[in-house]
């Protein structure tokens, strides 16, 4: 999928949440103006023509989008049809508030839409991951509801810095039937 076509899906992620309470309308950054739309016959060769570090950028977000759930991606792919229907103005107007924000937070909309609206709250734990812990994290973040996530996003807010490590552990080790009592119980404190 070549990097326009993604850009296209991800910017309008913000998009797809104006329906939904506490959304924030900021999409992802344009593609390159030196990387054109191609044809899928002519990706390979766009690619190999894209420096390393465009082409680094190109695996991240192919990599970001193949560990998706399904339903992100549709909803993903809702929200650019809806983009690619506004304006060039708009649209214009829309990256460029996007690309004024934190790369945190930028980067926080890789994880799509559902996390991508929770990461800025949820950054002081799960911003900065220990790589054996970064899969995990994401399955089990990936199977929160929005209820658990403004929950675990209240969590995250109150655990000062130097116990976020142990909270963040615990949280992880906490079954999947258990985790909505224990968000309830650390929430409440």
């Amino acid at each position: 999928m070549n990097k326009s076509v993604i850009t296209s899906l991800l910017l309008a992620i913000p998009l797809s949440l104006s329906a939904t309470p506490q959304t924030l309308n900021v999409p992802l950054p344009p593609a390159p103006a030196a990387t054109p739309a191609v044809p899928p016959s002519a990706a390979p060769t766009a690619f190999v023509q894209l420096d390393a570090q465009q082409q680094r950028q190109r695996r991240v977000d192919y990599a970001a989008w193949r560990a998706l759930p399904e339903s992100e991606r549709e909803r993903i792919r809702q929200a650019a049809t809806r983009f690619a229907a506004l304006p060039a103005a708009q649209q214009e107007r829309l990256r460029s508030q996007f690309q004024a924000q934190d790369q945190a937070f930028r980067d926080g909309w890789r994880l799509g839409p559902q996390l991508g609206v929770e990461f800025p709250k949820l950054h002081g734990l799960f911003g900065f991951l220990p790589p054996q812990q970064r899969d995990s994290a994401l399955a089990v973040l990936h199977q929160l509801s929005p209820a658990q996530l403004a929950q675990l996003a209240l969590v995250a807010q109150r655990t000062p810095p130097q116990e976020r490590d142990a909270v963040r552990s615990a949280f992880l080790a906490v079954p999947a039937a258990e985790r909505d009592a224990w968000l309830k119980r650390q929430a409440g404190q």
